[in-house]
């Protein structure tokens, strides 16, 4: 049974139908209209519901922008049984042709983030299933791009995550010097084809090992109903700001829960309000116990 992920974006607009498989290998593409079609059978036939207005199929997901007739709580579970049934029933959602060595272009555009610090650049393209943290140029044996941009005297941190990149700054500039020049050095570095990230190479640390399901099948119960709530309920609204959050620990003693902050949420001046009374709050909901304290260990 083919299994696909509704997933929300920080565009209102748009939605992403996630698989649980790559889709295209090492190409994206954006449909603005049923004339540019040709090459995809799939896109083609979403263009007849009315609502569509660009479609974008890349690394394991399609993402469909939509026209403000509808609201996407009201069709996106029609346009997910839609697509699964096309491709259950043997549907091409793109035909490569080997031949067409056609350059794709990629788009760029920068998101505020709620840490002033730090700016989220999101691509139409699909850069990694594995989120990836650089804290500095010494931690980018996985990424060429984030030791590109490295080089950039402003750079502090760099963050990878699916579609986007977040980027933390020194103060020495503000972001309106130099988003430009950030925004068209990653465009071109993506369109050149170099390797963002060879997630063969990203470092097998103890934090990546606790996203493992091995970890997650040895936690106590409590432990497990934590992660499940911060990976449904919390992630993606992080992701959404350009941050992620990963569950550490849980003390059952002190019914203290150890939360790892990455990307903007690092450092960011709201998190510790996110954590008390975001975060800390649902838990002592959804778990029905107030005792519960949740804090970041990297804040």
């Amino acid at each position: 049974m083919l299994n696909i992920t509704i997933k929300t974006t920080s565009n209102k607009e748009i939605i992403k139908f996630e698989f649980e498989e790559f889709i295209t290998k090492n190409k994206s593409f954006e449909y603005k209209n049923i004339d540019e079609t040709k090459d995809s059978p799939l896109a083609k036939q979403l263009f007849y519901l009315p609502f569509v207005k660009t479609i974008y199929i890349s690394g394991n997901f399609i993402a469909i922008e939509k026209y403000s007739i509808v609201e996407w709580e009201d069709v996106q579970d029609e346009v997910a049984e839609q697509i699964q049934t096309y491709i259950t029933n043997g549907g091409e959602i793109v035909i490569i042709n080997p031949d067409d060595n056609k350059k794709i272009p990629v788009s760029i555009y920068a998101e505020t983030t709620p840490n002033p610090n730090v700016l989220k650049f999101v691509s139409n393209t699909m850069l990694t299933k594995t989120a990836l943290e650089c804290k500095n140029i010494d931690e980018t044996k996985a990424s060429p791009l984030a030791k590109e941009l490295f080089n950039f005297p402003f750079v502090k941190e760099v963050f990878f995550d699916e579609n986007y990149i977040s980027i933390s700054k020194y103060g020495v500039k503000e972001w309106e010097e130099i988003t430009l020049e950030i925004r068209t050095f990653i465009k071109e570095y993506i369109e050149s084809g170099k390797t963002v990230i060879d997630e063969s190479l990203i470092t097998k640390t103890e934090t990546h090992q606790k996203s493992q399901e091995e970890y997650f099948d040895k936690l106590d119960v409590t432990s497990q109903q934590i992660i499940n709530i911060l990976e449904e309920y919390v992630k993606p609204a992080v992701q959404a700001d350009g941050g992620n959050i990963m569950f550490d620990s849980y003390d059952e003693k002190e019914k203290r829960v150890k939360v790892i902050l990455q990307g903007a949420c690092s450092g960011c001046p709201s998190s510790t309000f996110t954590l008390k009374n975001g975060i800390e709050n649902m838990l002592k909901d959804m778990l029905k116990d107030e005792a519960i304290i949740v804090e970041a260990i990297n804040a």
